[in-house]
């Protein structure tokens, strides 16, 4: 199997960013959530959102994806806007940041099929710590399911256990957990496993970067082309 894993903005491929809301929508539904802010699409006329996206080579199929949205002066993060309903805190740990200083790796998912070749959270994960980069974040930020945790960790992700209950919070319903997390030092990496670590620095290198992988459904042939052709457009004042 081919796929390409690129990066888009948002709002100057639309085609792009509504296959990867109804995809993400599929799988919120299959795990029986919906109100969740994931599931919010007023990003898509944001011009600081960024989607990485994972598509068959042979029909273009998108078989995942996730966000980088930086924040803003006038558009709180969905990670905020999820957190101070239950812990205000977080209005003033965003404080400390200038717009387009912080962003939130978000709405990730992948299908089915292409977990099945080993590509799932994962290589998400890494795209989106080594493009950052390319944007100028200081700081990145997540809230991770159970199901996500252990790989958020591996690609530098610590928990923020200033918030919540040791960072974690009921989310998106009762009996669901999430975990805040942000990785401060997005240079170097340094909680990062040392496999994850070589993996982000190779793509932070190398944007037009060729690989072979292997999973339980064979192997798996990834063109990946994380160049940005146009950087975020500032909408704060200097």
């Amino acid at each position: 199997m081919k796929v390409r894993v690129r990066v888009v903005k948002a709002i100057s491929e639309r085609l792009i960013t509504e296959k990867y809301v109804q995809g993400h929508y599929k799988v919120l539904e299959t795990y029986g959530v919906t109100k969740v802010t994931s599931a919010d699409t007023s990003w898509t006329d944001n011009p600081n959102v960024y989607l990485i996206v994972v598509e068959a080579v042979d029909d273009q199929r998108l078989l995942g994806g996730a966000r980088i949205q930086l924040n803003s002066e006038n558009t709180p993060l969905p990670l905020e806007t999820a957190i101070r309903e239950f812990d205000r805190h977080i209005i003033d740990y965003m404080g400390d940041y200038k717009p387009l200083d912080v962003a939130e790796f978000c709405g990730l998912w992948n299908s089915i099929e292409v977990a099945g070749y080993g590509i799932g959270s994962i290589y998400l994960g890494r795209v989106g710590v080594a493009i950052c980069s390319q944007l100028g974040i200081k700081k990145l930020l997540a809230l991770a399911s159970p199901a996500t945790l252990r790989n958020c960790k591996k690609v530098g992700f610590d928990i923020i256990r200033s918030l919540g209950n040791e960072g974690k919070f009921f989310y998106p319903k009762e009996g669901l957990i999430a975990t805040v997390l942000e990785i401060s030092d997005l240079e170097n990496l340094p909680t990062a496993s040392e496999e994850d670590r070589d993996y982000i620095f190779s793509l932070r290198n190398n944007v037009q970067l060729q690989s072979s992988e292997s999973g339980p459904k064979g192997s798996l042939e990834i063109a990946f082309e994380l160049q940005i052709q146009k950087l975020h457009e500032a909408n704060s004042k200097p």
